[in-house]
């Protein structure tokens, strides 16, 4: 079970823990901090038996301490838990009255409570488990063992993603097919609202009326054996390296590389002529690479774009057109305000399309269309390949869609699709530049602060590059459009300031460069990303540059996003930080 546990690292975690039943009652293993703590306590106090559940917490409620980690337990049920009970004060004021005793601060010890409750009253475990599934308020899965219950384990899901695993003579649950790929490749989904009890033989699926139902049983693609680092020292650093692969099996998922056009998603549930409006909703990177987007389809489709980040469209009930359509990115494609946004969209007649990473996620089964990024599974917490597959993709919608609206001419689809090409060999050449890069991030390690300035395409790519920094470094950075700097930023420009600016030699180039020159006269300390052009055009003595090859507008960002990764990336590393599973992150965010 620990080797399950850690197939699941990538999503970000602060303590471990296993329960199991010893004559038939249940026992806990349970630590702090990272999964080689919990390994240390198992080998001084090994666990028996033959069922059992584990768990991976990220703290949403109370503190990362033993205490608070999962399993949860009373003497008659443990119960692990993603997600958050939004009710479970009042549920726990209810329970406190009844004369149930809390352990911990967790919103999860409310679930153990309310199902020994039903137990008490006579329920069987499944029929308790109902009952207390009723009461609850959030989005979330659980899994439950049951004191002298040695076949059964219920596992239960609303808004947070579980699967079970089919075996021989054994079955399984898990958060995805990852951690169950050691054991089996059969795999059932469960749908929003779905419940399960499984024995060893078997698994009865109950829908949200506590009907019985089927799940469709399907083969996993998920490796059998753990990602490794390979060469690298960090899957972030490894992530980034295979970046001109993945970018490129996602270009060739959607280009005719022979007559150079793009091939849309067949049968579209609208046209794209009839649009007259996108909406484009994300969080986090894939926000960033939702605004980039929006460059492209305004550009090259004349089509107007609202890009939102999820957590605010979802509450902003903003006035759609029916028939409309709405992007949703998320790398996951369980990302929790990104899924409600989805959901927001379709109530209010909404054609959606759906940019992710997993195919069989909620995302991309509950959304009409769905166009998927090749970046294999992603380790690191914080976005690399995602991202850039992000951007592909949303590049040759963007060029299909003006193609189809007939904002583009054939000769200017080739041309694009040409450049797009391109871009793995462009981002492969970026890479080489990695010891250049990271003899530049020893300044910044040195730094508390950092601004990241860039124009048109290159302005969301500093917000993106300001995230990572902060991200895996916990320097203080923040991203601007560079003509806004002198409304407010540049107060913050001295001697002790990095400022990196993202700029190819484009058509506002110039623009950037008076920027730099604002900068330069109050003693910021530049990092200028750029190409031959733009070095020899912007040169001045306290300039640091990192010269890309040149290469088409439409590209840049997808190119230059290699550089500000190896940026961060690098600085993180001088610093000593935990570059992979940075502290208070999660990979896949399924709470609110």
């Amino acid at each position: 079970m620990v080797d399950a546990l850690r197939r699941l690292e990538y999503r970000g975690y602060d303590s471990a823990g296993i329960a199991t039943l010893e004559d038939g009652a249940i026992t806990r293993r349970r630590a702090e901090g990272k999964l080689r703590n919990l390994e240390s306590k198992l080998d001084r106090e090994p666990l028996e038996g033959l069922i059992g559940i584990g768990h991976t917490r990220w703290a949403t409620h109370g503190k990362p301490t033993e205490g608070n980690a999962h399993p949860h337990a009373t003497s008659r049920v443990a119960v692990v838990h993603n997600g958050i009970i939004e009710n479970f004060r009042e549920l726990r004021e209810e329970l406190i009255a009844e004369g149930a005793r809390f352990q911990s601060e967790t919103d999860t010890e409310v679930v153990a409570h309310l199902v020994t409750r039903e137990l008490d009253r006579g329920k069987t475990p499944i029929k308790a488990v109902h009952a207390s599934l009723r009461r609850l308020r959030g989005a979330f899965s659980l899994g439950f063992l049951f004191s002298g219950e040695d076949n059964l384990l219920i596992g239960a899901r609303l808004g947070s993603p579980l699967a079970v695993g089919y075996g021989e003579g054994e079955m399984f649950l898990g958060s995805d097919a990852i951690a169950l790929a050691p054991f089996t490749n059969t795999i059932a989904y469960l749908d929003d609202g779905d419940s399960v009890a499984l024995t060893r033989s078997s698994a009865t699926i109950y829908d949200a009326a506590f009907k019985r139902v089927h799940r469709t049983i399907q083969k996993s693609q998920a490796s059998a054996t753990i990602v490794d680092k390979g060469n690298h020292r960090h899957f972030m650093a490894k992530e980034i390296h295979e970046q001109p692969e993945v970018v490129s099996h996602t270009l060739t998922s959607f280009i005719d590389v022979v007559g150079e056009t793009i091939r849309l998603p067949e049968d579209l549930p609208f046209d794209w002529k009839d649009l007259n409006r996108l909406t484009i909703s994300a969080c986090g990177t894939a926000s960033y690479a939702s605004m980039i987007a929006k460059y492209w389809f305004e550009r090259y489709a004349r089509l107007p774009v609202e890009v939102d980040i999820a957590s605010e469209f979802r509450y902003r009930e903003a006035p759609l057109d029916k028939g409309g359509l709405s992007i949703f990115v998320s790398q996951s494609g369980e990302t929790a305000d990104t899924l409600a946004a989805l959901r927001y969209c379709k109530e209010q007649g909404q054609h959606t399309l759906a940019v992710v990473n997993v195919p069989t996620s909620t995302i991309a089964r509950e959304a009409e269309v769905m166009v998927r990024t090749l970046a294999g599974p992603e380790i690191g917490v914080a976005s690399t390949k995602a991202f850039t597959c992000q951007l592909a993709a949303l590049a040759g919608l963007a060029i299909g869609a003006g193609k189809a609206r007939g904002t583009l001419s054939a000769a200017e689809e080739r041309e694009l699709v040409h450049a797009l090409i391109e871009a793995p060999r462009l981002m492969a050449e970026a890479l080489r530049l990695e010891h250049e890069i990271e003899t530049f991030s020893r300044d910044l390690a040195k730094a508390s602060d950092v601004l990241y300035l860039g124009r048109g395409t290159s302005y969301p790519l500093s917000l993106e590059g300001a995230l990572k920094l902060k991200e895996i470094s916990y320097i203080h950075a923040e991203g601007y459009a560079a003509g806004e700097l002198k409304h407010g930023p540049i107060a913050l420009i001295d001697e002790t300031m990095p400022v990196v600016v993202i700029a190819p030699f484009d058509a506002i180039f110039e623009k950037t460069v008076s920027n730099m020159q604002e900068v330069a006269a109050r003693g910021g300390r530049i990092i200028l990303i750029t190409d031959a052009k733009g070095a020899e055009a912007a040169a001045m003595a306290t300039l640091k540059t990192i010269v890309l090859p040149e290469m088409p507008a439409v590209v840049t960002p997808i190119v230059y996003s290699v550089p500000i990764q190896l940026l961060a990336y690098h600085t993180a590393v001088i610093i000593g930080t935990d570059v992979d599973q940075p502290r208070n992150l999660a990979k896949s965010v399924t709470v609110e």
